[in-house]
């Protein structure tokens, strides 16, 4: 038993996760709008916003290789978790051993509070139509990587990691794919082990500009009903907030998951693990 986390507990908590994956095999109205042909919302879009669009590309290519503008410090969820002056030692290696419960708890908190934040953000961005739309794109991404950042150090993974940085894009890939793309990236990320296997997962991300593709086309058609002034304030609002959501959930679950996988293998392997503050 490790963290008095049972076997059957934890299979019971990964079906939980697979019930959720199975029920990504279909997008609601609003996102297949947004997965119309992007050609048509490039020819509608002025340079500058397609420029910025670019930037963002080349953004994240620097996270993925550095962590960039975009590498958050630990020590502000690392807090979330002592309980007492005693546990300010406290690093990322020991919430390995944080019980799962623990884990759940602090990342529900932090998708809520970032969900409410871009919210605020994408209402102001919102009021200048096409205009502020040009900040809005660099911010909304940032947030993204934030908030998955900030939920892969709650299940004890760390981004400053370069192999983590992937997985945290790869969650932000999956929160935008279709269906066929987050099959795809469910069988990608079931491998993603501890060791060598991660070097495959690096390889396949070689081509990360698809990711970003990915990301921007997911905005598509909703983009646009932001560009227009005062009115671009609410559907800002409402497309930066699932947008954060959908990408904290998207990361939520699969580094649960994987956390859930790792227990499991330790328990198999007879490996008993002492309790941290919880």
């Amino acid at each position: 038993m490790l963290n008095g986390e049972s076997a059957d507990y934890l299979k019971d908590e990964l079906k939980k996760i697979e019930a959720w994956e199975n029920e990504q095999k279909d997008l609601w109205f609003w996102e297949k709008i947004g997965r119309l042909p992007f050609m048509l919302l490039d020819k509608l879009t002025p340079k500058f916003i397609q420029d910025k669009i670019g930037l963002a590309i080349d953004e994240l290519g620097n996270y993925i290789q550095t962590g960039g503008q975009y590498l958050i410090k630990e020590e502000n969820i690392l807090k979330k978790f002592a309980s007492d002056s005693s546990s300010d030692d406290l690093h990322i290696g020991l919430l390995e051993q944080v019980p799962i419960s623990k884990m759940d708890e602090i990342a529900e908190e932090l998708r809520s509070s970032r969900t409410k934040m871009a919210t605020v953000q994408g209402a102001t961005t919102g009021i200048g139509g096409l205009f502020t739309l040009a900040i809005d794109i660099p911010v909304l991404l940032g947030l993204s990587l934030k908030v998955l950042q900030e939920i892969s150090i709650c299940y004890g993974y760390d981004p400053k990691e370069k192999s983590e940085r992937i997985f945290i894009v790869k969650c932000l890939q999956f929160s935008s794919s279709d269906i066929v793309g987050k099959k795809a990236i469910l069988e990608e990320l079931s491998s993603f082990r501890q060791g060598g296997q991660n070097q495959q997962m690096i390889s396949q991300l070689q081509g990360w500009r698809e990711v970003v593709t990915t990301y921007r086309d997911s905005f598509g058609w909703k983009k646009l009903f932001q560009m227009i002034p005062i009115a671009g304030m609410i559907f800002g609002a409402f497309i930066n907030r699932s947008s954060i959501n959908d990408v904290a959930e998207a990361g939520k679950m699969l580094f649960r998951k994987r956390r859930i996988m790792e227990r499991l293998y330790d328990i198999d392997q007879g490996k008993e693990i002492s309790n941290v503050p919880k």
